[in-house]
């Protein structure tokens, strides 16, 4: 069922991380190459993000985290691409205590409906972004929430490996795109 875009925040997810896991499983997901992981500049980002979309035969679903989430809502208000969803995990929260200092330009995302069915999935200790900041930007983007307890950043850092909880919260998602 369609083209799945990989969307990995700050580094790229490295080997450990449940999104280099799931694309490891599938490889008809793929994954968008930014410049840069490490000095991420939006517009870079947004050009990259573009270009994976245009390559895709079928409306894309993408599959954010982090840093990509901030991405998305960047991004969504202007293009004219046609997305699925998007499944977004671990939304960080530049007004926070931790953000990430490198990614400036991703900060004060436009507050606004994302134009396409969303999914933002929060960990109840993610030190990059409170639980509030979590159910805050689902309500701004119009997106379904989803907690999966404590689960730091959801990252490599977070034991999670394969996550298969994410994976099942994922294909529920998938599923109810049609």
């Amino acid at each position: 069922m369609g083209d799945i875009i990989m969307l990995p925040g700050l580094g790229g997810s490295g080997e450990g991380h449940w999104q280099t896991l799931w694309e490891q499983d599938d490889p008809t997901m793929r994954r968008f190459q930014p410049p840069s992981w490490n000095r991420p500049i939006l517009s870079d980002w947004i050009a990259a993000l573009e270009g994976e979309i245009s390559r895709s035969k079928t409306p894309p679903i993408l599959i954010a985290h982090s840093l990509a989430c901030q991405l998305i809502a960047h991004w969504a208000p202007s293009t004219t691409s046609a997305i699925l969803g998007a499944f977004m995990v671990a939304a960080p929260d530049p007004t926070g205590k931790v953000y990430l200092a490198e990614a400036g330009s991703f900060a004060n995302p436009p507050r606004q409906r994302l134009p396409f069915p969303s999914l933002l999935v929060a960990s109840t200790d993610d030190p990059f972004g409170s639980f509030d900041h979590a159910r805050r930007s689902a309500e701004i983007w119009g997106s379904a929430f989803a907690d999966v307890g404590p689960r730091g950043h959801v990252n490599a850092a977070s034991g999670l490996g394969n996550w298969p909880e994410g994976k099942a919260i994922f294909e529920r998602f998938r599923a109810q795109l049609g």
